[in-house]
């Protein structure tokens, strides 16, 4: 997995690339430095797969997020979609475009 990081203020979009399984999940937690950040956008595009790891540590940034300022989530691939959708994790994470989502955010 690959992690790719712009800030912009108290703004964040992060690119996560490849896989999000146990391993990288634990990655992206320890890299991800949210103090300060008010608006964070992830983009999904060139995910590949999600593993349940990789779905807690979404929800628990997207947690955090919920305290501090908003998190969108974009640009899914239509296999890892189908797995947000299968485990109801697309009923809790802000999901950009999205008309399916309970909290659905468009740019």
């Amino acid at each position: 997995m690959e992690i790719k990081q712009l800030t912009e203020g108290s703004r964040l979009t992060i690119q996560i690339i490849g896989r999000l399984d146990a391993v990288s999940a634990l990655e992206l937690d320890k890299s991800l430095k949210l103090d300060g950040i008010t608006d964070l956008t992830v983009d999904l595009a060139e995910l590949e797969y999600i593993s349940s790891a990789g779905l807690r540590t979404l929800l628990k940034i997207q947690k955090k997020m919920d305290k501090q300022g908003a998190m969108r989530i974009k640009n899914i691939r239509d296999n890892v979609r189908e797995v947000l959708d299968m485990t109801g994790f697309s009923d809790f994470l802000t999901i950009a475009d999205d008309k399916k989502a309970k909290f659905s955010v468009s740019f």
